[in-house]
């Protein structure tokens, strides 16, 4: 048997499991490009004035919105599917934690795209930077 040194394993290990990600920054560590889709839901009102991860107070009639890793100030184009509308979101919050869900956006971000009383939507999403 072939012996491999630990370090050239563990950066064989690091590299396998990096690759196999689904969230991954493009060329330069940019994210600009990177599309997803999934569904998108919004926040409920009783969010409205609280703090968001990034430390900004959530406003609904601001198009912003939360992903689980894109960096905070990304801009980000959403496109409703069904419709191919679409709204572009600051990326302000972590979240959303609901199997499938890609994103939340604010309500006035959701509602420019579908209506509310949909509650989620399938999307497209494209960081634009």
């Amino acid at each position: 048997m072939l012996a491999i040194p630990k370090t050239l394993s563990a950066i064989a290990l690091f590299t396998l499991l990096t690759a196999c990600s689904t969230v991954q920054p493009g060329a330069g560590g940019s994210w600009a490009g990177y599309t997803q889709t999934g569904q998108a839901s919004y926040y409920a009102d009783k969010f409205q004035n609280r703090k968001t991860a990034s430390g900004a107070l959530y406003k609904r009639e601001l198009h912003t919105a939360a992903h689980r890793k894109l960096p905070f100030g990304s801009k980000v184009k959403v496109t409703n599917t069904a419709n191919g509308k679409s709204v572009v979101v600051n990326i302000n919050d972590r979240g959303p934690f609901v199997s499938g869900r890609i994103i939340d956006l604010s309500k006035s971000a959701f509602s420019s795209i579908a209506s509310t009383s949909l509650g989620v939507i399938n999307v497209r999403i494209e960081v634009l930077r």
